[in-house]
């Protein structure tokens, strides 16, 4: 059987839908039917910086531009990892393999205070995904927004973390010429997002990964923000242990 994602206003999380068979999609599901129209399209908002590389990254965050997502396209596999307010998903897009992270706002939340933390972290992220091309960083696919819930579609990347590949016994001990590669591959990366006018802000093992033929891969760009914007911002900063030294001493960003 197949379990399709109900992309209401306030969909439940997807439990265990399955891509078996792609040539069977979704195209007549009833979420399709009521959210999608125009031939089985909807436009969609995304965030704007894509169409001029003179908008700031903050400027952008508060405007919008119409993306495309077809979701008779969209199959959902199996999840595979999540977090306190987010689920990923396997999955295919117009017959290729991807990733889908739904994000979703607590029903219960004092303030709003982790709603607007999650819609800035959305907002970010597909900002600086849209105009970010270059095969040492993730490629987002698509991004959609309805209510509560927000999907972010990027290539999937089957060869996992780096995380994950240095706590494998099965890689002890790293060959030189490996861990050469690698530093090489992030340092290109991060070259070219800072040459963008990016600074992401939450380098770490978790956030580089791998695709199959073990090409880094610069992923989540919640907290990433526009170079000469990044000192006024005071928050969210990234994870302690892998901060950057100037940080921890209260010190503007560089580009080392």
């Amino acid at each position: 059987g197949r379990e399709g994602c109900d992309m209401s206003p306030s969909p439940d999380w997807c439990s265990t839908p399955v891509v078996s068979d792609k040539h069977n999609s979704q195209k007549d599901s009833s979420w399709t039917k009521r959210y999608f129209d125009n031939g089985g399209r909807r436009r969609v908002s995304a965030v704007e910086t894509v169409r001029s590389r003179t908008v700031s990254m903050a400027q952008a965050v508060q405007s919008t531009v119409d993306w495309e997502l077809d979701p008779t396209k969209l199959l959902v596999g199996h999840r595979f990892a999540s977090g306190a307010h987010s689920r990923l998903y396997k999955g295919l897009y117009d017959d290729k393999p991807v990733a889908l992270k739904f994000i979703r706002r607590p029903k219960h939340d004092a303030g709003g205070i982790i709603a607007a933390k999650l819609d800035k972290q959305y907002n970010t992220e597909v900002n600086a995904l849209s105009h970010l091309h270059h095969k040492n960083v993730i490629k987002l696919v698509a991004a959609h927004r309805v209510g509560p819930v927000y999907y972010i579609i990027t290539e999937l990347l089957p060869g996992g973390s780096l995380r994950s590949y240095l706590h494998n016994p099965e890689h002890h001990p790293l060959p030189l010429e490996r861990t050469i590669s690698i530093a090489l591959e992030i340092a290109r990366g991060l070259e070219y997002i800072h040459s963008q006018g990016v600074v992401h802000r939450d380098i770490k093992p978790e956030n580089i990964l791998f695709d199959e033929k073990f090409e880094v891969k610069i992923a989540d760009f919640g907290i990433a923000c526009e170079e000469t914007l990044c000192d006024l911002l005071v928050e969210d900063e990234g994870t302690y242990r892998w901060m950057a030294p100037e940080m921890l001493k209260r010190k503007p960003y560089n580009r080392k």
